[in-house]
């Protein structure tokens, strides 16, 4: 029998307490956190540059059903995709998933830690949804199966928090 209240409660709490994590990380370890940011900074400038000399080589005058993404929007955009894609191929091979990193990382648009962090969000993310929808249903067992299908992207989201590339 599947009590629900402590699943609504999980997919109530669990952003929070993960946002409270890495707050006690940061305090933890301050200096590399601000190592990261400067890192972090300075490839996020290479990425918003190339978005855009992007802009530029576009045609002129295209019309589009919405407007496009400015040049610090594209640079997020990318750095998502690239966590997204690490993501989804760390599941299936982890050793292709850090050599696709570090292709990433030679071309000096991004670091290993801002693709592997964005990873990891892809993969929480896509866990919390799961809890999410598991702390709305009105079927215990619907919220059981729910439940579990957050089960790999959390452990996704373990491995990929203790990756280790170098």
């Amino acid at each position: 029998m599947v009590d629900p209240l402590p699943v609504v409660y999980l997919s109530h709490t669990a952003a929070p307490l993960l946002e409270a994590a890495r707050a006690e990380d940061d305090a933890r370890w301050p200096a590399a956190v601000v190592w990261e940011r400067e890192q972090a900074q300075r490839t996020s400038a290479a990425r918003v540059a190339l978005a855009r000399a992007e802009e530029i080589v576009e045609e002129p005058g295209l019309s589009w059903p919405v407007p496009l993404p400015t040049a610090q929007q594209s640079a997020a955009i990318d750095l998502a995709g690239a966590g997204d894609q690490v993501a989804e191929l760390w599941r299936a091979d982890p050793a292709q998933a850090a050599a696709v990193v570090r292709e990433l990382v030679a071309g000096g648009e991004f670091t290993a830690a801002e693709v592997l962090d964005a990873a990891l969000d892809a993969a929480v993310g896509a866990g919390l949804l799961a809890l999410a929808d598991a702390g709305t249903a009105s079927d215990r067992s619907m919220m059981a199966e729910q439940c579990l299908e957050a089960v790999p992207y959390l452990v996704l989201a373990v491995a990929l928090a203790s990756a280790d590339l170098d």
